[in-house]
């Protein structure tokens, strides 16, 4: 290193003396590692480059402030003009214009507010790339065969988490992702899970999350990695970060949010008792249904019965005969009554006829005269000495005229 001996006179170049300048600031340990809390003022983000240049002032000073592309690309929120900020860094020269300014390596808002803007300045633009979409989200699959895990393995969380899953299905198996859920390393390990799980098609649905705890405890779950990570992955994801009132980016971007870890291991899979229920009641369903149908059905081949019956060549023969039965039976009364008619006028007609029978009126003691077969009915008829025939009721006799 060049050391000026200024007992001396002699002449310097401006960059001699910028470069012997610039060697003293960051050979003095304190200016090294600096924290530095101010407000922002004329900031340039180039978008080529990723550098950030900006001034941090305060009520009394302003000084020159650079952020380089590899260190802003880690930054959470988006920096601006009057947010109040706090840095970490180094003090340097700039040796062309020989000012000296200060090389941010990392910046945060400045208290809880400033994590609020942060994580709003965040939210809003994932939310206008789409990532909180529904219509990218993907539905639960209602009988997974495999859960995967993603949260720490020590704290209140896992244990509900493994003690509901276990306990409303315990078919299910379970793939334990363990990971920090908080501090600088956590975002990189939890979209390391993420792409693990994913990668291998390790399981069906993935629950990630942990417990409660303050807005620091939760802003490894605010990562822009994080939420690229979830919207990019095939397997459907439960975000379960805090309690029921805190939200987070993994919540937004998630194919579901459950309020907390319980509550995401009871959309993860189906209650073993109320599946029971719900198949028990499909069945007395479908019971009661096919009962009715065979009823129904019954009743229709009954009527096709009845209607093949009536149609049937047998059944038409059997009325037919039946109908031919009645007829005859008709026909047998009707004759039978003009038989007993035509019989009691006859027997009338017979007695009358009995009545004039000459047989009758002979076997009463009267007789027929008769000549030459011609019945002689008075006695001017016959002449003395003729032969004549007398025809009694029991036969004929031979008589003459004598006398007259």
């Amino acid at each position: 290193m060049y050391t000026p001996d200024f007992n001396k006179p002699k002449v310097l170049s401006v960059s001699q003396l910028n470069f012997y300048i610039k060697s003293l600031i960051e050979n003095d340990p304190r200016l090294n590692i600096v924290f530095l809390t101010g407000e922002i003022s004329n900031l340039t983000n180039h978008y080529r480059s990723g550098h950030i240049y900006l001034s941090l002032k305060d009520e009394k000073s302003v000084i020159r402030a650079v952020m380089f592309s590899g260190n802003a690309r880690r930054l959470a929120f988006e920096p601006a003009d009057g947010m109040k900020v706090i840095c970490q860094g180094r003090i340097s020269l700039y040796e062309p214009n020989g000012q000296y300014q200060f090389y941010i390596e990392d910046m945060q808002p400045d208290g809880i507010g400033g994590l609020a803007l942060a994580y709003e300045q965040l939210k809003k633009m994932l939310e206008a790339k789409g990532l909180f979409s529904s219509a990218h989200k993907k539905p639960l699959p209602k009988f997974p065969a495999t859960v995967g895990v993603i949260t720490s393995p020590t704290g209140a969380a896992v244990r509900d988490i493994l003690n509901i899953l276990n306990r409303r299905f315990p078919a299910i198996n379970i793939v334990m992702c363990p990971v920090l859920v908080q501090g600088s390393s956590a975002p990189e390990q939890l979209v390391r899970a993420i792409n693990r799980l994913d990668s291998a098609d390790a399981c069906d649905v993935i629950i990630i999350g942990r417990g409660g705890g303050s807005i620091e405890d939760l802003w490894a779950f605010n990562s822009e990695e994080l939420a690229y990570a979830i919207y990019n992955c095939n397997i459907p994801v439960i975000s379960a970060v805090g309690h029921e009132t805190d939200f987070t980016i993994s919540d937004f971007v998630a194919d579901m949010r459950a309020p907390t870890p319980s509550a995401a291991a009871e959309l993860a899979v189906p209650d073993k008792a109320e599946l029971k229920q719900y198949y028990k009641s499909q069945m007395q369903y479908i019971s009661s249904l096919a009962e009715l149908k065979l009823k129904r059905s019954k009743g229709r081949l009954q009527s096709f019965q009845n209607r093949i019956s009536a149609n049937s060549p047998g059944v038409r023969i059997l009325s037919c005969e039946n109908k031919l039965n009645l007829i005859n039976e008709r026909v047998k009364k009707q004759v039978e009554l003009v038989y007993g008619k035509k019989s009691a006028e006859l027997f009338k007609l017979s007695s009358k006829l009995e009545g004039l029978n000459p047989m009758s009126v002979l076997a009463r003691g009267y007789a027929i005269v008769q000549k030459d077969g011609e019945v002689i009915s008075s006695k001017k008829q016959l002449r003395k000495g003729e032969e004549f025939t007398l025809e009694f009721s029991d036969g004929q006799l031979k008589a003459k005229v004598s006398g007259e």
